[in-house]
């Protein structure tokens, strides 16, 4: 076994087969290191942090959307519209409808259903590009915002903000931080433990490979130093803000959709149709089934997106959702998914939809223009997406090839022993790479 084989095995023994989550977490740290120490350490106040999550919870459940779509090979341009026409409905049905806030949340998901269908029917059935139909959604859609609210702001009743603007509340004795943030992040760092310890215990009993246990000690260490860490910081904001509930929402949403993902009948079969939809459905996996529901799934969580952000602002307007689709599709390609589809994890999704708004975030403490912003993120994106194609052209695994670059190996390879011809035998049976003697 050569050298360079050798380190490669070593090194997914320890990180696991996809390295390339590691590299997208990597730059994450980097970046919120460098913006911690260029904002005088405003980033990681508790404040900031706070808004942080609140402010971009709705762009981050739209990735977890958009990576299902675009594994499957498609691409949703109606994100943003859906979740603007949404909104405007779900605030109609509540300011001049009558409808209690709950069976008005439950209207909006099911008109996210409906247009999800529609759009799901012509991409799945009729069999018209994803990328047409769902431009033509953003702007049937992003007109009837517009007609649906005779482009007005429509407010929503202060009940309905909880989903938006709310957080975890207070109980318990006085301790300084809200009580309730504490429990749940003792409840993650625990969960990562629980979670390593039984992905040892099933890779012994299937006697397959598994990482030295002191790389699963420190990775349980530092991932839970980051939880308590951050666990604190959202305890610790000023009286009456905690973890927000929006951020309560996310967490529950990327849990479920990486075990619909990753452990499930429709989660293989999203990964085969994108890989390879033909051998797929030589399979017998039904590729209109699945692209319907990965289209229908997409609208309902953009609904749910909309609804989120019209409960933070408290009301619903003719420019909600401009340019959403856009921040889901950098912040999944970030991520790690693949143009060609077949490729991408909820969890990648979310790491580079946190880089993304990390960025501008970091971007906006430091005073930069919103033109600087627009053009230092799409910089970025072009730059993580063209590196990440160039390594993998390289044979490369992905974006931190460039940190992990195999070393040449020295050592002359080892010919294979010469094949003479046997007697008799005529010239052209000779292969053709060895010479006469």
């Amino acid at each position: 076994m050569s050298g360079n084989t050798t380190t490669t095995e070593k090194r997914k023994s320890i990180f696991g087969s996809n390295i390339r989550q590691f590299g997208i977490l990597f730059s994450l740290i980097a970046i919120i290191a460098l913006f911690q120490i260029l904002t005088g350490g405003l980033t990681l106040s508790p404040g900031n942090l706070i808004n942080l999550v609140s402010q971009y919870s709705y762009i981050l459940i739209l990735a977890i959307g958009m990576v299902m779509v675009i594994i499957a090979g498609h691409i949703d341009l109606s994100v943003g519209s859906v979740a603007a026409f949404a909104g405007i409905v779900v605030a109609t049905s509540m300011s001049q409808w009558n409808f209690p806030w709950p069976l008005a949340l439950l209207f909006g998901l099911l008109v996210g259903a409906v247009i999800g269908a529609w759009q799901g029917f012509w991409v799945a059935y009729i069999g018209v590009p994803a990328f047409i139909v769902t431009l033509a959604g953003m702007l049937i859609f992003r007109g009837g915002n517009q007609f649906f609210g005779n482009a007005n702001t429509v407010p929503v009743p202060e009940a309905f903000t909880v989903i938006g603007a709310g957080y975890l509340p207070e109980v318990g004795p006085t301790t300084g931080y809200n009580n309730l943030t504490l429990l749940l992040g003792f409840a993650i760092a625990i969960a990562i433990a629980v979670r390593e310890w039984r992905a040892r215990r099933v890779q012994k009993t299937m006697h397959s490979d598994s990482s030295p246990l002191w790389a699963s000690l420190v990775k349980i260490g530092l991932l839970d130093a980051v939880v308590i860490y951050a666990t604190f910081l959202f305890a610790g904001g000023r009286v009456g803000t905690s973890f927000p509930v929006s951020g309560i929402i996310l967490g529950v949403l990327v849990l479920f959709y990486s075990f619909v993902t990753r452990n499930t009948i429709l989660g293989r079969h999203i990964y085969a149709v994108g890989g390879n939809k033909l051998a797929a459905e030589l399979s017998g996996v039904n590729s209109r089934r699945v692209d319907f529901l990965v289209m229908m799934n997409m609208s309902i969580l953009s609904a749910l997106a909309g609804m989120i952000f019209v409960a933070r602002a408290g009301a619903s307007g003719p420019q909600d959702g401009l340019s959403w689709e856009l921040d889901a599709i950098a912040a999944v390609f970030i991520g790690g998914a693949a143009v060609s589809g077949g490729i991408g994890t909820v969890i990648g999704s979310i790491v580079g939809g946190l880089v993304m708004a990390v960025l501008n975030n970091g971007l906006q403490l430091l005073g930069v223009g919103s033109d600087l912003v627009q053009i230092i993120k799409g910089m970025v994106l072009l730059a993580a997406v063209g590196v990440d194609v160039w390594n993998k052209s390289q044979g490369r695994p992905s974006i931190i090839g460039l940190l992990t670059r195999k070393r040449k190996v020295t050592d002359p390879a080892t010919p294979p022993p010469a094949v003479r011809p046997k007697a008799g035998a005529s010239e052209t049976s000779r292969p053709a790479d060895l010479p006469f003697n």
